[in-house]
């Protein structure tokens, strides 16, 4: 068989691993969203749910209930899952590092401290103001990142840039805790530090969607320039990528996204780690298929955790931050050693 027939039939394998596996996570993403509704505090009725979306009556109570507390929340553990797994996608395959990830890396850590300065020193601040500083937070610690990592030796590389990340997070933690101990904030901050989707509101999701929109699309324009990056800089520039504006517009996505996450559920790690690497051996390194199914089941991971985390013990919530971390953290581990040796991108 010729490398060209080779290469023919990897990519209808992949393309039919696609179909079936998006499919699968579509299905299950749905299924969670009605687990979602109907379960809580108080059950209710798979017809309540019907009736709901196609009969809503303003005056009974399940019908809000519904509406305004299950369904938002739903949608900002989809809107964060899809925005984090994304984000760690664009950020491994341009750092050609499957451990890079916007929690990890201090990204994430950088929008919670500017979120917690604008509720510490300009408490009146609207939700716009606090995208904003969130964005710009992350926008600092990356640009910090770069510089660290670059300092000394002259180069770029993804360790150096993995370890700058986890050092400045660090830093950035102790600034956060520090200003929240300084300002009375513990009890308003500490459901937003461990990471909580349960008091999401429509105007939270009116908010954030266009970002979450503009980073979904652009994501998905950028798509092949990521696949044809991961072959080099010089194989990327000789077959007409312009790798600078590449690298800007998916420096610019992860800002984006990460900031939505952090504004509608506070700093959670590793989504971003974990969702990419599972779904480059679903479907290959095709981003163009990756970012998709990266989505979809970055949306159905943190649905499915939320889930867990209200109805482990009902009546008393845990915190979806610290799930995900108790998850996560062995598979940092894994990837690391698996890492050692082994070249992660073809």
């Amino acid at each position: 068989m010729t490398n060209s027939a080779s290469v023919s039939k990897t990519r209808k394998t992949n393309a039919a691993r696609f179909a079936m596996f998006f499919t699968i996570g579509l299905l299950a993403l749905f299924a969670v969203m009605i687990m979602t509704m109907k379960m809580g505090a108080t059950d209710v009725s798979f017809r309540d749910i019907a009736d709901t979306f196609l009969r809503f009556d303003p005056d009974n109570f399940t019908h809000l209930t519904i509406r305004d507390i299950r369904l938002p929340r739903f949608l900002a553990d989809v809107i964060v899952g899809a925005s984090l797994s994304a984000a760690g996608a664009i950020m491994q395959g341009t750092t050609k590092n499957p451990m890079a990830d916007s929690g990890i890396m201090g990204i994430s850590a950088g929008s919670t401290l500017g979120v917690v300065v604008v509720l510490a020193f300009f408490p009146g601040a609207g939700r716009f103001a606090k995208m904003g500083i969130s964005a710009l937070g992350a926008g600092l610690v990356t640009l910090l990142i770069y510089v660290i990592a670059y300092a000394g030796r002259g180069r770029i590389t993804s360790d150096r840039m993995v370890l700058s990340g986890m050092a400045i997070s660090t830093l950035l933690s102790s600034m956060t805790t520090a200003v929240i101990l300084k300002n009375g904030l513990m009890n308003q901050m500490i459901r937003y530090t461990s990471g909580s989707s349960a008091n999401t509101i429509w105007k939270d999701l009116y908010i954030a969607l266009p970002f979450f929109a503009f980073g979904m699309i652009t994501s998905a324009v950028i798509s092949r320039s990521l696949t044809v990056m991961n072959l080099g800089e010089e194989v990327s520039k000789g077959l007409g990528a312009n790798v600078a504006v590449i690298k800007a517009l998916s420096t610019i996505v992860v800002l984006i996204l990460s900031a939505v996450a952090v504004i509608i559920i506070g700093p959670v790690g590793y989504i971003g780690l974990m969702i990419p690497y599972i779904s480059r051996y679903m479907v290959g390194t095709d981003y163009r298929l990756v970012l998709p199914v990266c989505s979809v089941y970055g949306a159905l991971f943190v649905s499915v955790v939320d889930f867990a985390a209200k109805n482990i013990h009902p009546g008393m919530e845990f915190p979806i931050g610290l799930l995900i971390t108790m998850i996560g953290v062995p598979f940092f581990v894994y990837v690391s050693r698996k890492q050692e040796g082994e070249q992660m991108y073809d």
